[in-house]
């Protein structure tokens, strides 16, 4: 008797063939056999994967399609190439929007390549309000929290997979008062409720590494990188410390244990691997994906390989892509080989 069957499955390979329904049995953590529906052999555990994706291939869950490619069809059609050299089967795209702009977004994915995509939505915290005036903003009104969950049902049923929060919610969006948006206000649970019991994940990108926050001297390791983009220094007073936003993300996540949330960039704090695998190993509905963050991890080499040996089920494959071709090769390096003391991008 086989180990796993998984029956119903819409499978996608990853090689640039077509997807087509299947199902597959699995011995001894492998695929063993990929047959027609309703024809998999006799297994210990089934699991009905209808209405879902499977793929043998890597998901990289953390992409920038519409920021980066637009309604750029042959920018997209060449990165799938690049997909399928890479064994990229599906990438998920976190820049839905919200209403119409989430239909266009998925349509512009999904008219060649169905297959390949899944869109992740997300919420317009200002709405129709003046983007210089706050107090306009549509999430000041008492209404917004239950009006937001409405309308994250509604992403569900045009096709959303999932949501994106964005930095700015901690470091960008402001209150009425002109004060920074918490973070962790209760006035937001109803919404991460509603994520949680339509089974929609929540991408949180929170704070950023230590040294955006640290003052931009001889001393910052990214001193290069911010003297290029003063814009992503947070070391000015007026902004909120970087602990306290990473405490009030994961205050969120202990209030609602159903809901599955997917700490950015390693959580953003890559630089201490010792705190972020209490927090995995306090909290089970918290998960990490590790885009743009092999820098921080490779100058750690050991530590890294037993973090990603004890939390394999919990840090997710991702890249902050797309990304020409050489990029991606630096993230097979960084996970496939012992090799150190190479370039992190192109």
């Amino acid at each position: 008797m086989a180990e796993i069957a998984i029956t119903n499955a819409h499978l996608v390979a990853g090689s640039g063939a077509p997807a087509r329904m299947a199902d597959i049995t699995i011995d001894n953590g492998r695929i063993s056999e990929v047959t027609e529906p309703g024809s998999a052999s006799r297994a210990s555990r089934t699991i009905d994967a209808a209405g879902r994706l499977v793929t043998p291939g890597f998901v990289d869950v953390h992409t920038h399609f519409g920021r980066r490619f637009g309604a750029d069809d042959e920018r997209r059609d060449a990165f799938v190439e690049v997909m399928d050299r890479n064994r990229i089967a599906v990438c998920v795209s976190l820049d839905g929007g919200w209403g119409d702009d989430l239909d266009t977004h998925i349509r512009h994915l999904h008219e060649r390549h169905r297959d390949r995509f899944v869109v992740f939505a997300n919420i317009d915290w200002r709405g129709r309000g003046r983007m210089d005036d706050p107090a306009t903003w549509d999430c000041q009104r008492p209404e917004f929290p239950r009006v937001a969950a409405e309308m994250l049902a509604d992403a569900k049923r045009r096709g959303a997979s999932g949501v994106k929060i964005f930095k700015d919610f901690g470091l960008g969006y402001r209150d009425a008062t002109g004060a920074f948006l918490r973070i962790d206000d209760e006035r937001w649970d109803p919404i991460w409720r509603a994520c949680g019991e339509l089974d929609l994940p929540v991408l949180m990108h929170t704070a950023d590494p230590s040294a955006f926050f640290a003052p931009l001297d001889e001393r910052n390791e990214r001193w290069e990188e911010l003297h290029r983009r003063p814009e992503w220094s947070f070391h000015d007073p007026k902004f909120p410390r970087r602990d306290e936003l990473l405490a009030a993300r994961n205050r969120v996540g202990a209030r609602h244990p159903r809901t599955t949330f997917i700490a950015a960039h390693m959580g953003n704090d890559g630089e201490d691997l010792a705190t972020l695998g209490g927090w995995l190993d306090r909290w089970p509905n918290l998960h990490v994906d590790l885009a743009s963050r092999i820098n921080e991890l490779g100058r750690q080499p050991y530590t890294a390989r037993a973090f990603f040996d004890r939390f394999d089920q919990r840090i997710l494959f991702a890249t902050d892509g797309p990304w020409p071709a050489q990029r991606l090769g630096y993230y097979w390096r960084f996970l496939e080989t012992f090799d150190e003391n190479f370039p992190y991008s192109e």
